[in-house]
């Protein structure tokens, strides 16, 4: 169960000034060049631009999987770069939900074992875990696949399997990653609508990277990213299609 106290503040997550780079001496790639950000509780921030521009890294920082050279992440009124590891890891079991765009489920659970496992970390029975885990894949459509392992599954249902995961342990952030990559229309949009529900609920926010204009129309803001830096942040309004740059 969460632990922690819904809270009523204008950002979800602030980041400030995000460095991240790669590699040693010549070879060191800067990626992300003093990134500052906000994700409003509420809504669904969507981060959008060319592959290689920097969304990965800086969902992944936000998430709290990688660490920035430099800069501030504020999840929630709380300091992530401040925490220690093993502080950051029980924050993210808590709060935030992550879909990989790799999936990364565990090829010998089946469908329910593998939704279930954010609710085993914190602690709760494996049989009420499994029971919650079946009640939110019938939510993405799999409730007849709940004993499937991954590799019976397509990889639009793996993707699924991911999304219901992530949603389980109800977290109070969802982090994304081409969430509806593998999906067809139909499912997409499924998945779409469970995500603008989860965001409307209080305290709650979403952030999303994508390539796909189909769910564009989901986004409350839309953040464009091009080599390692936000070019334009806009409020989108949904009874137009907000003019993405490619």
């Amino acid at each position: 169960m969460n632990t922690a106290s819904p809270v009523s503040i204008e950002h979800a997550v602030s980041v400030t000034g995000i460095v991240k780079s790669f590699g040693d001496g010549g070879d060191r790639l800067t990626v992300l060049h003093g990134i500052s950000l906000e994700a409003r509780d509420g809504q669904i921030l969507m981060l959008v631009g060319p592959s290689g521009c920097g969304k990965t890294t800086l969902l992944s920082i936000i998430a709290g999987t990688m660490h920035a050279d430099a800069g501030e992440v504020e999840v929630f009124g709380t300091r992530l770069d401040r925490m220690k590891n093993g502080a950051v890891t029980k924050f993210r079991a808590l709060n935030i939900g992550f879909i990989f765009q790799s999936f990364n489920l565990i090829p010998t659970l089946n469908c329910a074992e593998n939704a279930c496992v954010p609710l085993l970390i914190q602690g709760m029975p494996f049989g009420r875990a499994v029971k919650k885990a079946r009640e939110m894949l019938d939510r993405v459509g799999l409730g007849d696949r709940w004993k499937h392992r991954p590799s019976q599954l397509s990889g639009g249902q793996q993707q699924r399997v991911a999304i219901a995961r992530a949603l389980v342990h109800e977290p109070r952030l969802v982090i994304c990653d081409e969430p509806t990559a593998s999906l067809d229309a139909h499912n997409g949009h499924m998945v779409m609508d469970l995500f603008h529900d989860v965001a409307r609920r209080p305290g709650r926010a979403v952030i999303i990277v994508t390539h796909d204009n189909r769910i564009f129309k989901y986004a409350d803001r839309i953040a464009q990213m091009d080599d390692g830096r936000i070019i334009e942040m806009h409020d989108v309004d949904s009874s137009a299609p907000p003019v993405i740059h490619h």
